[in-house]
């Protein structure tokens, strides 16, 4: 075995998809992430769209506290994060997330648009990244809260695209996240719609209400049992 004998740093768009495989396996993983920053985020209304089972596009819409201008290109930064400040910080944990690895992840292995704006700003901020690379960021028209669109999983890893299941398989995936997220919080209203067909619709409620919403006896899976 011949071992490279300099030791040299890795371009980022690389170690940007090395860290990308430890935090998205699957759309589910997508899935996983987002509703949980939409939830740090403060938001009462979240709204997950789905298309072809989440390879073709995973966006998470929300109310919640949204970014400023400044903050948007920052937060696909890898360890960029509005949640630790320092080491003790991380004895005091009450987010969902804190690394900030999340959002640099997908979007070395996507195509991802992110639209957000505070209560308090005139217009709203949308940052197009592709492959970790930012091509545009422009003001926009939207209320207060964060969409984010993430398009194309694995478009630049062939490899990890072909290892994905069937639709079926995926979607029960993302499902079964979606639910999870929805049975621990009961205090959101949590929409999911896959293929322009709304799938469930779970209003703010109390702990018991949401249980017997999400364990009623629905399907976990549109397409039957895998």
């Amino acid at each position: 075995m011949n071992l490279p004998k300099d030791i040299k740093l890795l371009p980022d768009h690389v170690a940007n998809q090395i860290a990308a495989g430890e935090v998205v396996q699957r759309p589910a993983s997508v899935v996983k992430e987002l509703l949980e920053n939409a939830i740090d985020a403060g938001a009462t209304q979240i709204t997950l769209v789905l298309k072809g089972s989440g390879k073709t596009l995973i966006q998470v819409i929300d109310d919640g506290s949204g970014m400023a201008p400044e903050h948007v290109s920052l937060c696909f930064a890898r360890h960029a994060t509005s949640k630790i400040s320092s080491a003790e910080d991380l004895f005091a944990l009450r987010t969902k997330g804190f690394r900030g690895e999340a959002m640099a992840s997908i979007a070395a292995i996507a195509h991802v648009s992110l639209k957000t704006k505070t209560r308090q700003a005139p217009q709203g901020t949308e940052c197009v990244i592709e492959g970790s690379e930012v091509v545009s960021t422009s003001p926009c028209v939207m209320q207060p809260g964060t969409v984010v669109s993430v398009k194309n999983l694995f478009y630049n890893i062939p490899a990890r695209r072909n290892f994905l299941k069937g639709d079926h398989i995926e979607l029960k995936h993302c499902i079964e996240e979606f639910q999870r997220v929805a049975l621990a919080h009961s205090q959101i209203g949590f929409k999911m719609v896959h293929q322009d067909s709304d799938l469930f619709h779970y209003t703010s409620s109390n702990v018991r209400q949401r249980i017997a919403a999400v364990l009623g006896g629905l399907n976990p899976c549109p397409f039957g049992s895998s």
